[in-house]
């Protein structure tokens, strides 16, 4: 029998809310057993926030029975968070304050005797690589860093139940699996840890998962045996003929198809349950198309479960007007772009082109100069020296004018939280130039494409993520822009709406519409036509993905992930130039 202290249970536990017509959690049963890690995973609107706030004794259940380590949240609180470390979504790091000083302040919260403090910082700064940045501001780190900070605070006072609520958000590939290793470490050690995520590859390392969506436990135990069931149903499709862009947006629209994303040369589809190969080949009839099963992944088997793509065509496409589509034309570029900031060099004699109806994707670690660089390419940061034109304009010289041909969505929500959605839509279409019935048919036309008539008098800090990252995605297609910038505009959102935001986005660059977009979502890579690597404030490999991969595929790796590609290529630079891995 397991111990109390090593187990979570919940007995029939339901969270109800006023503003919620159902309950955000619905008679929950379940155990959950330290040793590993278990994945929290699910769309937006799950459930799985409410349940990690529940587990912490922040929310009380409507209904049912919660046991933490053998404490109630609620009525043993105190007992609870002398054992208990919770890292929420948006976690309170002070900014203005340096990593010790960070350390030091969550010492004194959970009472850390002064005698063994020194013991446990240079521990927590030894695990989290953080050593050499003791005197560095939180605010001053990367994402990651901060993450690892966040992490080693939320460690202060050794807990035994550790609840992680998207740790690895906005976070690039070698910092995430930095901190995977941290938290196998302390899973190997005896810690309970329960880890919310919506990257479903991370999900693949988990003992076991929680799968929730609409507030209910859709299914619980080992990731590979829920993968094990779609076996027989992932394929791999191309035809010579058709980009797969094309070819994509063609399979959606058939019942005999449950999902389809992009991945490399090939469309990667799933089929409908009880469909054979030779059934969906009948019914897309497309003498040519190219089709090889291939090894089912979690996220397939995750889809599926859901009920397959809700959303097969992107009403955003079919209202845009197709733009004069020159593929020739050079609409984006940069030339030996650099930026300082005092002695220190973000972007480094940067150079690369976009083509008119093309994707651009800016890849790289946290810190590396992706950000500056995309900053600079649209406008919104003056470079050090070297060019970034857009439509042949110097954006140095006229900003202005270029800016009304560009649509911008920001990294970081940047909607007012405090306004409704109507009202931001009604500011942001204003700031466009939009009056009058022109203003007032592309606010609705907008409210259509994204599924907004719902919720257009909520206040937008009220809304869910996904809600929110739709609001911005319109309010910066308000002007139909020829060019898009996109910086990680999927962060934190689930697969779900991530796939509907690239059936957008494709329908899109259909049209005419040229997309420069930044991503840690190694997956969403493989929809770009191009790619550009930033390490070190340098363009250190630009190509198609098929081609970066070739770059290091090799006979034991014969076809690489995108995230191979990602840590291979630096790891190779860093081999070159004689570099510690960063």
């Amino acid at each position: 029998m397991v111990s109390t202290d090593r187990l979570i249970r919940l007995q029939r536990v339901v969270k109800n809310f006023p503003s919620l017509e159902h309950p955000a959690v619905y008679s929950l049963d379940c155990e959950i057993n330290a040793g590993g890690v278990t994945g929290l995973v699910g769309p937006d609107g799950a459930g799985k926030t409410t349940l990690m706030r529940m587990l912490a004794g922040l929310l009380a259940p409507s209904s049912g029975e919660i046991a933490v380590a053998g404490f109630d949240p609620i009525k043993n609180d105190r007992a609870l968070h002398a054992i208990l470390g919770y890292m929420p979504q948006k976690f309170g790091l002070y900014e203005d304050l340096t990593v010790m000083e960070n350390l030091t302040l969550y010492a004194e919260l959970r009472d850390v005797a002064d005698e063994v403090r020194e013991a446990t910082f240079q521990r927590l700064l030894k695990f989290t690589s953080l050593k050499p940045f003791t005197e560095r501001l939180a605010g001053k780190l990367s994402g990651g860093m901060k993450q690892k900070l966040g992490l080693a605070c939320t460690l202060v006072g050794q807990p035994k139940v550790l609840l992680l609520d998207e740790p690895g958000v906005g976070v690039d590939p070698i910092s995430r699996r930095e901190l995977w290793q941290m938290v196998h470490e302390l899973a190997d050690e005896g810690m309970l840890i329960l880890w919310s995520t919506s990257y479903l590859d991370e999900a693949e390392q988990c003992r076991e998962i929680l799968l929730m969506n609409g507030g209910k436990l859709l299914y619980q135990g080992a990731p590979q045996e829920l993968t094990q069931k779609v076996t027989g149903r992932s394929l791999l499709v191309s035809h010579p003929a058709e980009n797969n862009r094309q070819l994509m947006q063609r399979l959606l629209k058939l019942d005999q198809v449950s999902d389809a994303v992009i991945q490399g040369h090939a469309v990667r589809l799933m089929l409908a349950k009880n469909t054979a190969i030779d059934t969906f080949s009948h019914a897309i009839d497309l003498p040519g198309l190219h089709i090889t099963e291939t090894t089912p992944r979690f996220e397939d088997a995750f889809i599926d479960l859901l009920g397959g793509m809700a959303l097969v065509e992107s009403a955003l496409g079919n209202m845009l007007r197709p733009l004069p589509h020159n593929p020739d034309e050079t609409v984006i570029e940069a030339r030996t772009l650099s930026k300082k900031f005092g002695d220190f060099t973000a972007t480094d004699r940067v150079s690369f082109a976009v083509k008119r109806g093309e994707i651009f994707g800016l890849l790289g670690p946290n810190g590396a100069g992706k950000s500056t660089t995309f900053k600079m390419m649209c406008g919104l940061m003056v470079p050090s020296s070297g060019d970034a034109q857009v439509l042949g304009m110097d954006l140095k010289k006229s900003s202005g004018k270029a800016r009304q041909h560009l649509g911008y969505m920001a990294q970081k929500f940047s909607l007012y939280g405090n306004l409704t959605v109507m009202q931001n839509l009604r500011f942001f279409s204003g700031i466009y130039g939009l009056r009058g019935k022109k203003q007032t048919a592309q606010i609705e036309n907008m409210c259509k494409a994204f599924a907004l008539h719902d919720i257009v008098n909520s206040v937008t800090d009220s809304l869910p993520l996904g809600f929110k990252q739709r609001l911005a995605l319109a309010c910066s297609m308000m002007h139909e822009p020829d060019i898009l910038f996109l910086d990680e505009p999927t962060s934190g959102v689930d697969p779900v709406t991530r796939r509907e935001f690239w059936l957008h986005i494709n329908s899109m660059v259909n049209k005419g519409v040229t997309v420069m977009v930044t991503t840690h979502f190694m997956d969403e890579a493989e929809y770009c036509d191009r790619i550009g690597l930033v390490y070190h404030g340098k363009l250190i490999a630009t190509g198609t993905p098929d081609a970066l991969k070739h770059q290091i595929a090799d006979r034991i790796t014969p076809d690489p992930t995108m995230e191979q590609v990602f840590i291979g290529l630096i790891d190779q630079w860093d081999k070159e130039h004689s570099r510690e891995p960063s």
